[in-house]
């Protein structure tokens, strides 16, 4: 029970890879607030380490209410995962304004909110530890997905800078860099038999990830440790040839 007394806050935590990664903290004893805009109808349960709570990072109000409430009901928090994501794929002559603005909204402005608003909290906490999500899309460009591959490339260098500007209040700051997972938007591109037919040569391992593979090196990242990792941008992608 390596998060036993933490609170954690996970974005985007109750469907897909954030989901698998709220599981995971509380496996190890912390208690989670999973946020997202749509409530899943098939919570999990994880005596009762898990709660719901509905909150918007494209709304800085929503996020601060999210961190507000977390600190009064269950103290902390003291990790915050911030995964909140979406795509919009698309050639970059069509795409469209409103997408572009979707995905840089959610993914990286999002992030934003979600660090600036859990700051206090985390400086109040002790070992505060702020996780990122990324993608190996945040280092390798893919044709279609420009206002994805942007996003999480700016997070990355994001993710950078807090960790300079946080360590001297006790806060890590490091990313997770997902590869080709069976989760999320990764189950959606391997449905995708033409282009997922292109991209199987391309993992060293020769298989997709599991949610599970991800989460727990996000449990690594959020408890003590990782104490002396700072700034990391972590592949979580079995080796991809590209």
């Amino acid at each position: 029970m390596k998060l036993q007394g933490r609170t954690a806050v996970v974005t985007g935590g109750t469907r897909g890879l954030g989901r698998a990664v709220a599981q995971a903290l509380a496996d190890e004893g912390a208690i989670v607030v999973a946020a997202a805009r749509d409530m899943s109808p098939d919570p999990p349960d994880q005596g009762g380490r898990i709660v719901h709570v509905k909150a918007d990072v494209t709304v800085p109000q929503s996020v601060a209410s999210l961190m507000r409430t977390t600190h009064e009901r269950y103290g902390g928090p003291h990790i915050v995962v911030a995964n909140a994501g979406v795509s919009r794929p698309g050639p970059v002559s069509v795409l469209a304004a409103e997408d572009w603005d979707a995905v840089i909204g959610t993914n990286l402005t999002g992030v934003f909110h979600t660090v600036r608003e859990a700051v206090p909290y985390l400086g109040q906490a002790g070992a505060g530890r702020v996780i990122t999500v990324s993608s190996l899309l945040g280092r390798r460009a893919m044709p279609g997905a420009a206002a994805y591959c942007a996003s999480k490339a700016a997070v990355e260098r994001f993710t950078e800078v807090c960790a300079l500007e946080l360590a001297p209040r006790g806060i890590t700051v490091n990313c997770l860099a997902p590869g080709f997972i069976q989760e999320g938007q990764g189950r959606a591109l391997m449905a995708n038999e033409t282009l997922w037919s292109r991209l199987q040569g391309t993992m060293a391992t020769g298989r997709p990830g599991t949610g599970d593979e991800v989460a727990r090196a996000a449990v690594f990242l959020a408890s003590t440790e990782s104490s002396y990792v700072n700034g990391a941008v972590l592949p979580v992608d079995g080796g991809v040839r590209w």
